[in-house]
């Protein structure tokens, strides 16, 4: 069985999405994030950089990293499709998850939740989480031209990059209220309903 350590609401989100759909045995332990409970000795045993999402595999080793959990579970359980079997698929699949781990993330939303990152001066916080906004937005143009209307990220099934828009799209239509593209948010809207993202979210508390 594996372990994911999460916080609510948190990137991890979108892992706690991918393996609810996978269906795999794991179980998930919250890590809280305000107390600081990622900087435990507990945690840091488990992922020194004391962040989250952190992947416990059943022999005891772990990975982190957002993409590299995701693409290590598609490649361990080849049975539930999460890439595509050509080539250019699964490089299109992994474009879309650093683009939005990358740049709709770490570049945008970083911004836009911890402004004090990237300036001490506060009264700059405003025009540094505007410029976060701006980032998500000009970023979200170019999701929606890269999924269309279509009904998945890409293809016709799920794959590993609708669960990194997933979390992406959950910060920017229930947590930040963003306006995004139409097809954006109806794709965001069909993910949100299936029933994996529905228990993970009870379970996370943010239903």
């Amino acid at each position: 069985m594996y372990t994911l350590y999460y916080a609510p609401a948190a990137c991890s989100v979108g892992m706690h999405f991918l393996l609810e759909e996978m269906g795999v045995p794991y179980r998930a332990v919250r890590i809280n994030i305000r107390e600081g409970e990622q900087f435990s000795p507990e945690f840091v045993s488990k992922n020194p950089k004391s962040k989250v999402p952190v992947l416990e595999r059943e022999d005891g080793t772990v990975i982190t990293e957002f993409p590299a959990i995701a693409y290590w579970l598609a490649k361990a359980h080849p049975d539930k499709n999460l890439l595509p079997e050509d080539i250019e698929g699964q490089t299109r699949v992994l474009e879309i998850i650093d683009f939005a781990v990358s740049t709709i993330h770490m570049q945008g939303f970083s911004r836009i939740f911890r402004p004090a990152k990237f300036t001490a001066r506060e009264e700059d916080h405003p025009l540094v989480q505007q410029t976060g906004r701006e980032i998500v937005q000009k970023a979200f143009e170019r999701i929606s031209a890269t999924i269309g209307d279509g009904k998945f990220a890409y293809g016709d099934r799920l794959t590993i990059a609708d669960a990194a828009l997933f979390y992406v799209l959950f910060w920017a239509c229930e947590r930040v209220k963003l306006d995004v593209p139409q097809n954006c948010a109806a794709y965001f809207a069909r993910l949100r309903t299936r029933p994996a993202a529905e228990h993970i979210l009870q379970v996370e508390g943010l239903t």
